[in-house]
């Protein structure tokens, strides 16, 4: 049994191609695509293959799209659990325009999911024989799948004493948070929320954040500040900053889910929490210098992580 779950509700095949330019109204020709799977936990998983750790990937899929999307996954050796769908799995588009660099993502809706097909994901993972050490659960909700799914999940981690890390946001998140939740992390904006707030301001971040930890909505709230890192927030360790260095960026896609598979990789070690976030925020800069929607590089997340730990 692996230590490390993943678990994706709304899996996407993504496809990518290079085009010159974007134009209205023209018949626009494309480069071959290339197909990847697609889909928070499913990225946090390959993530950490890339990493040189091992995880099984639980997710929900149908069609031609999700044979596909499996397809990919055994590729690239990564092990998987798929709960079969009787809608077909989404696909993304990503298109590049050669002349600007400009990205242009179509993010499409995930079919609707039947109540038996959502809930054998809970059924299976209250019946394991083996509890992992920590679950991560990552992504939106599908159409058809309760907005108290994570909620669930979190009941479920309680009973049988496993770390679940959630990685969404609205109302999926909000409800989870209730129930009292490892690890989270948001943005500014989902703090916000988090902390019963319309928005707030750089000075109110730190109160707000140990506001989360405080009313008992998660043990470690690690808030991402896009360039500037993340922030971390426990009552063991209080209010922690990690600034990454400047690099050549190509793409932001991955980056969110590149860094919670470096939090898990080094909490499997046993790192102390500032550790933790410092080798999370040099995997989601190193998938920020990758092109397309190519997660971190092991080589590029090693060199950052070195810098970081010069310029602690």
């Amino acid at each position: 049994m692996h230590k490390v779950l993943t678990i994706t509700i709304n899996p996407a095949l993504d496809k990518s191609t290079h085009v010159q330019r974007v134009l209205p109204e023209k018949k626009l020709r494309c480069e071959e695509p290339t197909y990847e799977p697609g889909g928070g936990g499913i990225n946090v998983s390959r993530a950490i293959r890339k990493l040189g750790g091992s995880s099984c990937a639980w997710l929900l899929s149908g069609g031609p799209a999700g044979e596909k999307l499996c397809d990919l996954l055994k590729e690239e050796g990564v092990e998987y659990w798929n709960g079969q769908t009787k809608t077909w799995t989404r696909e993304n588009l990503m298109v590049m325009e050669d002349n600007t660099g400009d990205q242009f993502r179509f993010g499409m809706p995930g079919p609707q999911i039947e109540e038996s097909e959502w809930q054998q994901v809970l059924d299976k993972l209250e019946k394991l024989d083996q509890v992992p050490e920590y679950v991560v659960a990552s992504g939106s909700l599908a159409p058809g799948v309760p907005d108290d799914f994570y909620l669930r999940m979190a009941v479920i981690a309680h009973k049988r004493n496993f770390r679940l890390i959630v990685d969404s946001s609205g109302e999926a998140l909000l409800k989870a948070a209730g129930e009292g939740l490892y690890l989270i992390k948001p943005n500014l904006g989902e703090l916000a929320k988090l902390a019963g707030k319309e928005h707030i301001s750089a000075f109110e971040q730190e109160e707000f954040a140990m506001q989360v930890i405080d009313e008992g909505k998660c043990k470690v709230l690690v808030v991402s500040l896009g360039p500037r890192g993340a922030m971390l927030a426990s009552k063991e360790t209080g209010i922690h900053y990690v600034v990454p260095p400047t690099v050549k960026q190509q793409s932001a896609v991955g980056a969110g889910d590149s860094m919670v598979a470096g939090m898990v990789m080094s909490l499997l070690q046993g790192c102390s929490l500032e550790e933790v976030v410092r080798y999370g925020v040099a995997a989601g800069t190193a998938a920020t210098m990758t092109p397309g929607s190519e997660l971190c590089r092991k080589e590029d997340t090693e060199e950052i992580y070195q810098w970081l730990l010069k310029h602690k």
